[in-house]
């Protein structure tokens, strides 16, 4: 488990991995979407979190937190897609792992009138960096690739923490400090 925790700390500090917006998406379709959220680590970070949150929450959190995160990224992406930028989007989306990943590790229980909206917003940012980077228009196979990527991410983030949670509360609060701190880490590259 350490050599897990190391390596996932070095990858964090490699900024060359940080951010999945280098463009080249341009006129490619499911496949282009499918790679776009696994190709940064500032997305796949945020997304996994997303499903460790909900797990360490439970309840109607672990359909209703990824559900919120996927359709404000659709719409974000539609957004991009468009050509609009949204002011910060960087910024809020590092932000997002840094606070999705401190949620997971609080364990917060924000009611879902809180919670949803918060995710929400960060899954709009997201989606507005894959808008901008795909093709123009946002291209309906590209927006269903990156679409079901992040489903896939947030899944992963579930099934690891309710894995984690068997053996304690603690294993999935930190994995959900990893996340806040490869945040911290991609906010200082």
């Amino acid at each position: 488990m350490m050599r897990r925790l190391i390596l996932a700390a070095a990858a964090a500090a490699a900024p060359t991995l940080a951010f999945a917006h280098a463009g080249g998406h341009e006129g490619l379709g499911f496949f282009a979407g499918l790679a776009h959220p696994v190709s940064g680590l500032d997305h796949m970070a945020a997304m996994v979190a997303v499903g460790l949150w909900a797990a360490t929450v439970g309840g109607r959190a672990l359909w209703a937190y990824p559900a919120a995160f996927v359709a404000a990224m659709v719409a974000g992406g539609a957004l991009g897609g468009l050509g609009l930028s949204l002011w910060g989007v960087e910024h809020v989306i590092v932000g997002s792992v840094i606070l999705l990943g401190a949620l997971s590790a609080l364990a917060a229980r924000a009611p879902l009138a809180a919670a949803l909206p918060l995710i929400a917003l960060f899954g709009l940012a997201h989606g507005a960096a894959h808008g901008l980077e795909g093709p123009a228009g946002g291209g309906l196979g590209y927006t269903a690739g990156f679409a079901l990527a992040t489903a896939g991410l947030h899944a992963a983030g579930l099934a690891l923490g309710l894995g984690l949670m068997r053996g304690g509360a603690w294993a999935a609060r930190g994995a959900g400090a990893l996340a806040a701190l490869t945040g911290v880490l991609l906010a200082a590259s």
